[in-house]
């Protein structure tokens, strides 16, 4: 007889994430994520000593996916500063589920101030991307702080705008802001 398959730790992660982008912190439950995996809670005491370990390495996976990878894949891309930031803003605006993520961290942040503390990290690193590609061609470093500050701006709280655009989609106009930042 075969030896029981384990559910890889990866899959109890990104399961916990779904329900972190779905409904919070509070809904990274251990039973809940068994039955969406198809499996019993024993397999997650397998990985995990215990939710917040889960909870841990949910954050610890978010911050590897949402600035590591991200840098990664857009340098190994290569092409100049200005090459650079068109993926950058075009990965960012099709990475609908890193964004609910996203979301979700910054609301957790607002109740723990450890995951707090790791979305400082995050975004300061975001920040430190942007103003090192800025940088490759603007000379004013005020200027480059202010490109820095409406691209963070633009992508973290464009989902919380609801105004219409008279006549214009919202991808349109962000298209246009993108560009008017890469002049």
């Amino acid at each position: 007889m075969a030896p029981p398959t384990r559910t890889p730790r990866s899959k109890w992660i990104d399961e916990g994430l779904r329900a972190l982008a779905g409904g919070g912190p509070d809904a990274v439950r251990i039973e809940p994520l068994a039955e969406a995996l198809g499996v019993t809670r024993g397999g997650f005491y397998w990985h995990f000593e215990n939710r917040q370990a889960l909870l841990d390495e949910m954050v610890d996976s978010w911050e590897r996916m949402s600035i590591d990878d991200v840098i990664a894949r857009i340098d190994r891309e290569g092409g100049d500063a200005r090459a650079r930031l068109r993926r950058l803003f075009a990965l960012a605006s099709t990475g609908r589920e890193v964004l609910r993520i996203d979301l979700a961290i910054r609301d957790w942040s607002r109740r723990d101030a450890t995951v707090g503390e790791r979305l400082r990290r995050v975004d300061n690193r975001r920040m430190a991307y942007l103003r090192s590609l800025f940088g490759g061609f603007c000379a004013d470093e005020d200027d480059v702080e202010a490109r820095c500050t409406v691209v963070m701006s633009l992508f973290v709280g464009s989902h919380f705008i609801a105004a219409d655009h008279v006549g214009r989609r919202r991808a349109d106009v962000v298209d246009r802001v993108l560009s008017g930042l890469l002049a």
